[in-house]
């Protein structure tokens, strides 16, 4: 019989302070337009203006990467994650 492996997701939380304020701030800074940092992070130009006004309760942690990788920032959304084989 072969060794099968199953996947095992696990969500986890975290909160990222003054987020919308932060975002724009790093967008003004970083001095490229809302529609080409919103392009290059994969999310629609409205989806981006909800997040800068908080009008989002969550986001992914993808597209929260996506957008740090961007803009070249990290907003500091910190997980733990734990590496462990269960047999």
């Amino acid at each position: 019989m072969k060794n099968q492996k199953v996947k095992i997701r696990r969500y986890q939380e975290a909160e990222v302070v003054n987020f919308g304020k932060r975002l724009k701030e790093a967008r003004m800074a970083d001095g490229r337009s809302v529609q080409v940092l919103a392009t290059m992070a994969g999310i629609s130009l409205g989806y981006w203006y909800q997040l800068e006004k908080e009008d989002r309760e969550w986001i992914s942690e993808e597209v929260l990467r996506s957008i740090e990788s961007v803009l070249d920032t990290d907003f500091g959304a910190q997980f733990s994650y734990d590496k462990q084989e269960v047999s």
